[in-house]
């Protein structure tokens, strides 16, 4: 999963970069992305690894991407660069300044620069759509992606960003060379300092939020950045301190996967335990998809292990002795935990 961290000057996005990557990017450096990768933390994997002693453990990974916009405290927008690198991402995380800081002129206004990220990518957007409409003029256009952009049209003209529309209304597989920013999936992060770190969004951002599919967190980026240095024993007691349970790493995970509705099933042996993220309501067959293709292509069966009954029997034989080991076809719906062993022939 890539997620590109986007926000206008002064927001604190590549300290909140470093405090989820671990890295020390230097503040304000000048217009090169900069990436990282943080494995996704899950307790069964190691418990998976510990029984099966494996000689690779895979966890799920997140490629964080710190996304250059425009630095300095008389710009506000973000540039015409940024908005093409943001394309490129699975997922959108806008980062809004909500602390005082003196190198700004201007108090924190994270409702207005929320309402000025949106409208930028609006525009983007509409703009890329009435292109395609006027050349349509000239071509002869397939009928049926005519009227998927002239859907588009009509929801980005009611200001409304194209992830409103569900799969049912508009059809994706004829956008994906295009890029849509308001199609992409959106997560708010609030920087705040470090006395208001523990309060909950505001209300009326988590209902603009939801009106716009998408979804925030809280945090104070600097205090956080701190806390990641610490040993790993100092920090649960600080967290506390400060009215949080988790890290803000261990926060943004569950928003991201809350957002896109993913879970993870995985795959065990001698060689390897593995973490794989799914959406939610995938099917075995488009789970056999994730590990390889050919799987997909030439699918038989699964054999599903649900993580808390195998924890129970111990082991594969034992499940089977028990005749809890679950024999499923190509429309099993893979449920968050499940071990699945694929079967397949090509």
């Amino acid at each position: 999963m890539k997620i590109g961290l986007v926000g206008f000057a002064g927001s604190g996005k590549t300290t909140v970069f470093n405090t989820l990557t671990g890295l020390n990017v230097p503040v304000g450096f000048g217009g090169e992305l900069h990436l990282g990768t943080v494995k996704v933390p899950d307790r069964r994997i190691d418990t998976l690894t510990g029984i099966f002693k494996p000689k690779k453990t895979i966890y799920a990974e997140i490629v964080f991407s710190d996304i250059p916009g425009e630095h300095g405290a008389e710009k506000t927008g973000l540039s015409h660069k940024a908005l093409q690198q943001i394309r490129d991402q699975d997922v959108l995380c806008l980062v809004l300044r909500a602390f005082p800081n003196p190198a700004l002129d201007a108090a924190p206004n994270p409702d207005a620069d929320l309402e000025a990220f949106q409208t930028e990518c609006l525009l983007a957007d509409l703009g890329m759509v009435e292109r395609r409409l006027d050349r349509a003029k000239k071509d002869k256009p397939d009928p049926a992606e005519l009227v998927a952009f002239e859907l588009m049209k009509a929801t980005l003209e009611q200001e409304l960003p194209l992830r409103s529309l569900t799969a049912q209304t508009l059809d994706r597989g004829r956008l994906s060379g295009y890029g849509f920013l308001t199609d992409r999936p959106l997560m708010v992060v609030v920087n705040r300092s470090e006395d208001e770190a523990a309060l909950p969004l505001p209300e009326a951002m988590a209902k603009r939020l939801a009106a716009t599919h998408s979804a925030g967190m809280v945090l104070s980026a600097s205090v956080e950045a701190e806390i990641a240095k610490m040993d790993p024993a100092d920090q649960a007691a600080f967290l506390e301190d400060l009215g949080l349970k988790e890290s803000a790493l261990a926060r943004f995970i569950h928003t991201a996967y809350g957002l896109l509705d993913l879970i993870s099933f995985f795959t065990v042996g001698p060689d390897e335990v593995r973490a794989w993220p799914v959406r939610r309501g995938s099917n075995a067959r488009q789970a056999a998809g994730r590990i390889h293709t050919d799987l997909e292509r030439g699918f038989i069966r699964s054999e599903v292990m649900p993580y808390e009954v195998f924890m129970k029997y111990g082991s594969e034989q034992a499940l089977r002795d028990a005749g809890k080991l679950q024999i499923e076809g190509k429309d099993y719906v893979v449920a968050d935990g499940d071990i699945l062993n694929i079967r397949f022939n090509v």
